[in-house]
Parts: structure tokens; sequence; C-alpha cells
């Protein structure tokens, strides 16, 4: 998915505002984002948002190190980037780069960090769980506003492919919380045995799934008070495509998917049947990424557990997540 607004010879620095660039590599995508920032009215604008399915995390949980394949994929997204990144003309002292779950699990990280260094002049900040939960937060919640009918304290969840970022907050981060459960991280440890991904899963193994979320579960809400909240926010891939699917799209739209909200009905529904479909069946759905085929039901799943967990009738559905808060971050 990509999506571009205005031109690279277009200079916003001219009008008092600023351009940069967020770059977030998480364990199953990494993904772009130049915006320009203006902070007399508080607004990002998007100039190119863009996704790649790279899998980084490829069997990081098992072995503990990236695997050859996946750094080259994700250092062919990196080359990718590195010159929409010269197009726009952003500098590489507004440049950041966020690495979240799988490389900070990774014991060959090193060999990482100097591939990204040398593609963008940039050095890869590995963050660590709470940081990326703060970025998450400011970038979903910015544009939530009681006046719009979401109503604090907020939690937002972050489902990501290794981890799962849980933040309360009202205004401000009040508790922190990030948890081994992700769609990838969840797929390869319950789903693929001997390189052969279940198809579908049998009931004992989604039975097993539910105990590992519902042991992570336990663990975030020692931290962070998980019934508190008032509006359950949901970002990433997992969260935007059953959202998709809930809405009933031919194609993705980003526009129609922000802000949008899935009942905990729709949400029990779409799980159920991504658990019990094949995956030719799964990729026949036009909506879901080749990319999350293999990985959307544990997501699926862990979103589903979390509305349960909280009790939350409804997920409000943000397409503004960590990137947007890299972005904010580096007016400070």
């Amino acid at each position: 998915m990509s999506r571009s607004i205005g031109s690279g010879s277009q200079r916003p620095e001219a009008s008092g505002r600023t351009t940069a660039a967020a770059i977030d590599c998480g364990t199953n995508s990494i993904r772009l984002l130049v915006a320009d920032l203006d902070p007399a009215t508080g607004t990002l604008t998007d100039r190119d948002r863009r996704m790649r399915i790279v899998r980084l995390g490829q069997g990081v949980d098992r072995t503990g190190r990236l695997a050859p394949e996946a750094l080259e994929r994700t250092f062919a997204a990196c080359r990718e980037y590195a010159e929409v990144i010269r197009e726009y003309g952003v500098p590489p002292e507004r440049t950041r780069f966020v690495a979240t779950s799988a490389s900070r699990d990774a014991e060959n990280r090193d060999e990482f960090v100097r591939g990204v260094v040398d593609l963008l002049g940039v050095e890869p900040e590995v963050i660590s769980g709470d940081q990326e939960a703060e970025f998450s937060y400011a970038g979903a919640t910015r544009e939530l506003t009681p006046e719009h009918g979401f109503a604090t304290p907020y939690l937002v969840v972050d489902i990501g492919g290794g981890s799962t970022e849980f933040v309360l907050g009202d205004g401000e981060v009040t508790a922190a919380r990030s948890v081994d459960i992700g769609c990838v991280r969840m797929t390869e440890r319950h789903l693929v045995h001997d390189g052969v991904l279940a198809d579908p899963p049998t009931p004992e193994t989604v039975a097993a799934m539910n105990a590992d979320i519902d042991a992570a579960l336990d663990e975030a809400a020692r931290t962070v008070p998980l019934d508190r909240a008032r509006t359950l926010v949901g970002l990433a891939g997992s969260v935007t495509t059953v959202a998709a699917v809930a809405l009933g799209l031919d194609a993705y739209d980003s526009a129609a998917i922000h802000h949008s909200r899935v009942s905990l009905e729709q949400v029990r529904e779409i799980t159920g049947r991504l658990l019990t479909a094949t995956h030719a069946q799964r990729a026949a759905i036009p909506v879901i990424h080749e990319g999350r085929v293999d990985v959307i039901a544990a997501g699926a799943l862990v979103l589903l557990r979390i509305m349960e967990r909280t009790g939350a009738k409804e997920v409000v559905v943000s397409e503004h997540d960590i990137l947007d808060g890299i972005a904010w971050s580096m007016l400070k």
C-alpha cells in the first residue's frame, strides 16, 4: 500500500512547516511516512505513506537471529525508501528510523544496523517496548476529541508482528506495557509445524493460542489497568485488516478505515471465519494483503481476546499510529 500527496519540488519550510521522514521497521512490515508538520496548527499532512511486507521477524522467536533472506527483503525496501526521501529533499537530521520487536530480540541486530546506515545514512533506533507504546499513543490519539464522541481515558493497543503495546492515557500516557504477542509470533509459535502452516488450525491449537494470549494479557494488566478505558483504539495491520473485512471493502481504503468503529460481535464473527478458513479461502478475500494471509487469523484472535478482556463493545480503528508519533517527535 502506498499513498502520495504533493510533489518533491514543493518547499513547505518556507511557510513555517517542516518536512520529516519517519520509518517504522517492525516484525512483519516496514513503513515510511514523509509528512509536513505544522507546529502552529498542530497538523500533520501526508506527502508519502507506504508499506512493504518484509517479514523481518521470520524465525526470530525460534532461532534468536534475523534470517539472511529477511534482511535482504528489508534492505530492498530501505533502498526504495532512500530514493523517496531524497526525492522530497529530507535531510538525515529530519529522518528517524525506529526498529521494534524483531530487532530487539535478534542476536545479529548489528548486521541489520550496519545495512540501514549504509543505505539511508541514519542509524536505526532499536527502541524499548515502552518507547514504542508512547509513540503509538501520540500518533493515534492526537486527533481524537470528546467533541467527536471519543471519551477518555483511551486504551491504545498496537498489535504488531512480534509484540503488542498497551497504552492507557488521558491526554498524557499514564501506563504502558509491551508484551510478546503479535500476529507473526503467534503464527510461528502455534500454527507452523515442521515448516508447514496449520490450515486451518485444530480447536486444540486455537485453545493453546488463547491460553498464550491470555497469559500475556495478565502480564500487561499488572502494569496497565485494562478495564479503565472508555475508548479502545486499535492500531496496525491486523486491526485495519479486520476493519476492512468488516466494512466489506473490495480494496484497501485508508480513508474509510480511519476512525471506523468495529463491534465486538463483528470481530468475533470475522475471527471465527478466519480461524476456520484455509489459506486459499483467506487469500480469496481481496482486501487482505498477500503478506498477511498467513498471519491475519492470529492477529484477529489477539484483537478479540483484548476486547473480551477489557469489556470493550467496539474498537475505534486508527490509521495514524507509531509512524505519526515518530514524525511528531522530531519537533521536540
